[in-house]
């Protein structure tokens, strides 16, 4: 993967690509950015619904490569055209989330309620510009750092864990839980900014060479039925999860914890979360009676079926109350 840092390498990297007629993938809050493109789609919406990714597959008609400009739903987006097309993509991510390093992409039905997706994404190149998250909302910054977060803590004990993987979810670890609360204190600090999106991308790197576990698959169910944050969702799981694979990765738990200088990461990723004000499930009017259903679900889901400790619905549901 080529990774370049710095907005002004956009239009010398897509030279280097052979990409002349690039279409770029973004929300209208970017849409209008000074960018080497031909064409604009700016229709992407939250959680990438496949009418979307339909219109932008359409819209790319003529382009010969994809620029996506966001978070994970324009990123989602922008790899699901690729999928579909074959054409090269190169990721300008604008949160934390993580999405430009893997080749699998999350869409949402939102007629069925429910998170759905592809692989087999094109992605050639990565470019971030921390200028671009400066005017990032509170609850995105944490939500989406959270996320990183997740991956990172998942790397260090799903069953496809590796040394290399390792590496970089203990560094990414240790950069997102020292810079977010000083993102948070001072949202307009670059430098902090920066230090953050580079442990996000190491936790984008982490989750790329080893994959998800149960605190994800509980959050895209709850991101597909109701179409929450993803990262918020994250932040909610992350911590019950953790308590649950305790008896079986208590070794990577707890160089997890060093990793953000604690003796109790999950109670650590909880005082992160709370900087983005995510507390109880119930906040986000997820109905009580709907949590078995969600259980169900997200037991079945691939990332409960990669965690290291094999979780029933009845145990799904019971972390589910835990947050709810």
């Amino acid at each position: 993967m080529i990774v370049r840092w710095g907005l002004a390498e956009l239009r010398s990297l897509l030279t280097e690509l052979g990409i002349d007629s690039a279409m770029l993938v973004a929300s209208e809050r970017f849409a209008a950015l000074d960018l080497p493109v031909k064409t604009r789609f700016a229709g992407v919406r939250r959680h990438s619904p496949v009418e979307t990714v339909a219109a932008a597959v359409t819209a790319s008609a003529e382009a010969d490569g994809l620029v996506a400009v966001g978070g994970g739903s324009a990123i989602d987006t922008a790899k699901a055209v690729s999928s579909e097309t074959g054409l090269p993509l190169v990721a300008v991510p604008t949160t934390y989330a993580g999405a430009e390093w893997t080749s699998y992409f999350g869409m949402r039905d939102e007629t069925r309620r429910l998170k759905t997706g592809g692989s087999g994404t094109n992605t050639v190149a990565i470019v971030y510009e921390p200028q671009l998250t400066l005017e990032l909302p509170l609850d995105e910054t944490v939500g989406t750092a959270m996320n990183a977060l997740a991956h990172c803590a998942e790397a260090l004990y799903v069953r496809g864990r590796n040394v290399e993987g390792d590496k970089e979810a203990l560094a990414g670890a240790r950069l997102i839980g020292a810079s977010l609360p000083e993102v948070v204190r001072r949202p307009d600090d670059l430098a902090a900014r920066t230090e953050l999106l580079r442990g996000a991308m190491q936790g984008g790197k982490a989750l790329s060479l080893t994959g998800l576990a149960l605190a994800h698959a509980i959050a895209q169910v709850l991101g597909g039925r109701y179409g929450l944050p993803h990262g918020a969702m994250n932040a909610l799981s992350l911590p019950s999860a953790m308590r649950f694979n305790e008896p079986v990765a208590h070794d990577a738990i707890q160089r997890f914890g060093l990793a953000l200088g604690t003796d109790d990461p999950a109670g650590r990723v909880e005082e992160l979360a709370r900087l983005g004000g995510f507390e109880r499930l119930r906040d986000f009017d997820v109905p009580e009676d709907d949590l078995a259903l969600v259980a169900a679900e997200a037991a079945a889901r691939p990332g409960a079926l990669a965690n290291p400790r094999h979780a029933e619905p009845d145990d799904v549901l019971e972390l589910l109350r835990a947050v709810w």
